[in-house]
C-alpha cells in the first residue's frame, strides 16, 4: 500500500505539512477492500493470554457510567457479557502477531521510534469508551462494521473514570460527525476530543504514536547520570577556611563548588545522550518478553544457513532503530540494547530497522563483512531474529 493511496492522494510530505499535529483528516476508502488480518474471535483469544494487555469496558447505569475489567480473560467472561454496549480493547497487538506487525508497515512514513502500537477494539452495538482526548497522534482505521465518530477541538473539562485509563471529557459537544465504513481512516492530532460509538458490531484499528513526556525522559535519564557518577570522587575541600563567628553559614565559596560539581554531573556528552535515547525509546514494555532459541547459533553456522538460502525474520515484539555515531560508527538499538557497528555496516542497520523479513539474497551482500554474521547471530540468540 503506497503512502499516497493510504492518505487519499496526498503524499506523506503533504500530509505531514498540512495535518500532522495540526488538524484532523478524514480519508474515505484509504484501504479499499480491507480485510483484517485478525477476526473478533482471535482478538478475544489474544485477550485471554497472560502477556497481553486488554480491557473490557461495559456501559453501566452507575455514577461513572462505565465498568472496567482488565484481562487476561476467560472464555466464560465473554459468554457472560450483555448483547450490546460493551467494548474489548487489546493493546500492542502488533507485538504478538506478525501479520499485525506487517500491517503497520503502511504507516512507516512516520519514523519507527514514533510508532507505539496497534490497539484493536471490538465493540457490540452501542459499544464505546465515551468522549475522551488522547495526548498522542492517532490513526483510526475502520476494520469491520460501522462506527460513528464525533470530534471537537473546543476547550473541554476532563473527567477521570477509575480504571478506564482514558482522559474522558465532560459536556462533550461535537463539531463534526461521520460514520466510518470499512477501509475509512480518521487521523486525529493530540488534544482533539473524540467519541466513537459502534453501529452494530464493529472492529477498529487504532495506530498510536509515542510522545514521551519530559518527565518520563528525565526519570529514565537519571539512571544514566547516576551510573556516570556512581564511582566518582566525593566532595572535597582541602582549602577549607575555619568557621568564624557563624558556623551555621554555608559560604558562597562552598555553594559555588557544589554548583560546579553538580553541573558537571548533569551534563553528559552528546554521544552519551544519543545512546541513552536510543536505548530508552526502544525498550520493551514490561508485559512483553522475548524467548531465546533453545539452540543458539554461531556466526559461522548462521553464515552457512544464509548461504544455503535461509533468511531471517524479526520477532514482532522487537523495536529497532539506528543512528550515525560519528564518521566511522553507527549504533543499532534493539529493545533497549545498543550495538556499535562500523560505518560500512550502516546498510545492514538500515535493512534490519526498515523491514521485518530478510531474504537470504539481501543478507548475503552484508555478510561479506566479517562482523555482520556475529551481529546477526547475537540478535538471533537473544530471540530478536529467527531463521526462516
Amino acid at each position: 500500500m503506497s503512502g499516497t493511496t493510504l492518505l487519499g492522494g496526498l503524499t506523506p510530505h503533504m500530509f505531514l505539512r498540512r495535518y500532522w499535529q495540526k488538524t484532523p483528516c478524514l480519508i474515505r476508502n484509504a484501504l479499499p477492500g480491507f480485510i483484517p488480518p485478525i477476526s473478533p474471535d482471535e482478538l478475544a483469544g489474544l485477550a485471554c493470554e497472560e502477556t497481553v494487555e486488554s480491557r473490557l469496558i461495559i456501559k453501566s447505569r452507575g455514577v461513572a457510567g462505565w465498568r472496567v475489567r482488565h484481562g487476561p480473560f476467560q472464555e466464560e467472561d465473554f459468554r457472560a457479557l450483555p448483547p450490546k454496549n460493551w467494548t474489548l480493547l487489546v493493546q500492542d497487538t502488533d507485538k504478538h502477531l506478525p501479520a499485525l506487525a506487517r500491517f503497520l508497515d503502511s504507516f512507516r512514513f512516520i519514523p519507527n521510534w514514533r510508532i507505539d502500537d496497534l490497539m484493536i477494539s471490538y465493540a457490540t452495538d452501542g459499544g464505546s469508551v465515551g468522549a475522551h482526548v488522547d495526548t498522542y497522534d492517532v490513526f483510526l482505521l475502520q476494520a469491520q462494521g460501522l462506527r460513528r465518530w464525533a470530534i471537537s477541538s473546543k476547550p473541554h473539562r476532563k473527567a477521570q473514570v477509575p480504571g478506564l485509563e482514558l482522559q474522558q471529557v465532560r459536556d462533550f459537544k461535537p463539531q463534526h460527525t461521520w460514520v466510518l465504513e470499512p477501509g475509512d481512516l480518521l487521523y486525529l492530532p493530540p488534544g482533539i476530543a473524540h467519541h466513537g460509538v459502534a453501529i452494530g458490531a464493529c472492529m477498529t484499528f487504532s495506530i498510536g504514536f509515542r510522545v514521551p513526556t519530559d518527565a518520563e525522559m528525565l526519570a529514565d535519564l537519571s539512571g544514566l547520570l547516576l551510573e556516570r557518577t556512581r564511582n566518582a570522587s566525593r566532595y572535597s575541600d582541602p582549602d577549607l577556611a575555619p568557621a568564624t563567628s557563624d558556623p551555621g553559614l554555608i559560604s558562597n565559596k562552598t555553594l559555588a563548588a557544589i554548583r560546579r560539581r553538580l553541573r558537571l554531573a548533569l551534563h553528559p556528552s552528546e554521544a552519551e545522550l544519543d545512546e541513552w535515547f536510543g536505548r530508552f525509546i526502544t525498550e520493551l514494555k514490561p508485559r512483553l518478553s522475548l524467548v531465546p532459541p533453545r539452540r543458539p547459533v554461531t556466526a559461522a553456522l548462521l553464515r552457512r544457513r544464509v548461504a544455503s538460502g535461509r533468511g531471517l525474520t524479526r520477532d514482532p515484539a522487537v523495536n529497532m532503530v539506528w543512528c550515525h555515531a560519528g564518521p566511522h560508527t553507527v549504533k543499532l538499538f534493539a529493545n533497549g540494547h545498543c550495538q556499535s557497528l562500523p560505518a560500512r555496516l550502516s546498510g545492514l542497520a538500515q535493512l534490519l530497522c526498515g523491514h521485518r523479513l530478510y531474504a537470504a539474497d539481501e543478507l548475503k551482500s552484508h555478510l561479506i563483512h566479517k562482523e555482520a554474521a556475529g551481529i546477526l547471530a547475537k540478535l538471533h540468540n537473544m530471540g530478536m531474529l529467527r531463521l526462516r
